[in-house]
């Protein structure tokens, strides 16, 4: 049976997009930030999955206004990189996984969560920048990603967002589909998005330092309660775009400690950094236990 095996979890901050594609990565600003990822990339080459179910929030780009889906997973067979003002990033096309993508949507939905089903769409940079964090730079021509990927967009952007608790919960009915699609797959679930940051108003460019480490110690030690936290905590202590966090709760709940707490997930990975763009980055890598 297929099975997760790993979760990663990631800020997907725009700039850094930019900065791997402009050949940035060794300015005295940029070179900390990349240097917290060197591992992330041995890890990836050394424990390379067969398929990512990555958790990621579009940026208007396949949604707009006119439609907003709170859960939405890709079943397509390919996703193309959107354009999202300045031209598509110069990055391998994103194969998906639609035998699995329906298989997990086929069984989610019959755990009474309403998912809306994708079969076309363009993904922005919440989903390529984290590939490119942990895979490293993959050219449009020639280069491709290690592995099938299936998109997951989650709505953190239009009032009402879905609560932690209800995304950990989704984590755990992603995980009973994963194992039980009949097939020996490696999994890894990635969330994405994140850390604490504020793009507008009063408090714009507002970091949190202590609050988003509390965050990584109950997400990895705590997650239960962690899921509990209300939305006006992460909009008072992690800014407006804070929000984004619950969507690593999607990702943490599909860990096997989350059914069986004997199977506790070790870190192999923890990484904070500030700023990237007036933004707070955060990463984690757990194994299943």
């Amino acid at each position: 049976m297929a099975r997760i095996s790993a979760a990663v979890f990631t800020s997907h901050v725009p700039a850094i997009g930019v900065a791997m594609d402009q050949g940035l990565t060794q300015q005295a600003y940029w070179q900390p930030l990349f240097q917290g990822y060197e591992y992330s990339r041995r890890w990836m080459r050394e424990n390379p999955p067969d398929v990512i179910f990555l958790v990621y929030n579009d940026h208007a780009t396949a949604f707009s206004l006119d439609l907003i889906p709170t859960f939405a997973i890709g079943t397509g067979a390919a996703y193309s990189p959107a354009d999202e003002g300045w031209g598509p990033r110069p990055v391998p096309q994103v194969v998906g996984h639609p035998e699995l993508a329906s298989h997990i949507a086929q069984s989610v939905i019959q755990q009474d969560f309403d998912l809306t089903i994708v079969n076309k769409m363009e993904v922005d940079h919440g989903l390529t920048v984290p590939l490119s964090l942990m895979c490293g730079e993959q050219p449009a021509d020639g280069g491709a990603w290690p592995c099938p990927v299936i998109p997951f967009a989650v709505n953190v952007v239009q009032y009402p967002v879905p609560s932690g608790q209800r995304c950990f919960s989704l984590g755990s009915a992603i995980r009973k589909a994963v194992e039980s699609f009949d097939a020996d797959l490696n999994v890894q679930i990635w969330g994405t998005g994140g850390m604490s940051h504020q793009l507008q108003g009063a408090r714009a460019g507002l970091i949190n330092q202590e609050w988003d480490n509390c965050f990584l110690d109950q997400l990895i030690h705590n997650p239960a309660s962690l899921a509990k936290v209300p939305h006006i905590d992460y909009v008072r202590e992690a800014g407006s775009e804070g929000i984004e966090l619950v969507m690593w709760l999607i990702a943490r709940g599909a860990m096997a400690d989350v059914a069986d707490p004997a199977r506790r997930p070790s870190v192999k990975h923890r990484f904070y950094h500030v700023p990237a763009s007036n933004t707070a980055v955060g990463h984690l890598i757990l194994e299943n236990g």
